[in-house]
């Protein structure tokens, strides 16, 4: 019942998504736009977070020295500011819509020295050789991956052998917790929304299924005014 309430409530939007005008018009104009504004308010919540889970990534320099990054889901390059001094950073997403705000933080972050920007999916880098980084950083993208599975298994392709992935994810709640309640009653609605984005993820039990030869996760709690989210993860695992 509650879901159809909702239904209705973005009735527009439904109509606009069967005629197949919403997913161009979100991509370009409205995920872009809210999702700044969303991130802004996610980054201030969980700075004290990405300063300790980032403050490790000199570990992982390849024996040469460098450091070669690669960010799935780069947004508008909120992350740039937690990276090291001379990292080399490999930007991919799948919606080349953030341009203006990414080239902004690219501006900001002169730090870093930025190798190239693909348009792809996470569950696709075929563009990216294998073994050829020491880092994959991927946060609030793997709520939107059309399949967990196949981007960890790309992940761990580009990965040199050593290497680590970084993640900061928000996922399902307690099954028997109200936050459970009403991420399903949103979870449709939401998902046609906000670009298929998915409430209901336990991506842990993802990440503990991939090949991971070490993986560190820890569950915190990063609330978003008036939203169905609160549960993250935060950690990497290494290759």
């Amino acid at each position: 019942l509650l879901r159809t309430c909702l239904v209705l409530l973005a009735f527009p939007i439904y109509l606009l998504s069967f005629l197949g005008m919403w997913e161009p018009l979100c991509r370009k104009v409205f995920f872009p736009f809210v999702f700044d504004k969303v991130r802004a308010i996610q980054d201030k919540k969980s700075e004290k977070h990405k300063l300790e889970l980032f403050r490790n990534l000199p570990d992982f320099r390849s024996p040469s020295g460098e450091l070669r990054l690669l960010e799935i889901g780069t947004g508008s390059g909120s992350n740039f500011q937690f990276y090291p001094s001379g990292c080399k950073v490999t930007c991919t997403d799948i919606n080349p819509s953030f341009q203006e705000s990414l080239t902004r933080n690219m501006k900001k972050n002169q730090h870093l020295h930025y190798e190239r920007f693909l348009v792809a999916a996470g569950e696709d880098l075929h563009q990216v050789p294998s073994g050829s980084v020491d880092v994959v950083v991927c946060t609030l993208v793997l709520c939107s991956v059309r399949s967990v599975s196949s981007t960890l298994r790309e992940v761990l392709r580009v990965l040199r052998p050593g290497g680590a992935f970084y993640f900061l994810e928000h996922v399902a709640a307690e099954h028997s917790s109200w936050k459970y309640f009403w991420q399903q009653v949103c979870f449709p609605t939401w998902k046609l929304i906000f670009a298929g984005c998915c409430l209901t993820r336990e991506l842990w039990k993802d990440l503990e299924e991939a090949k991971f030869s070490e993986l560190k996760v820890q569950h915190i709690s990063l609330a978003l005014p008036w939203t169905p989210i609160e549960p993250h993860i935060v950690g990497y695992g290494v290759k």
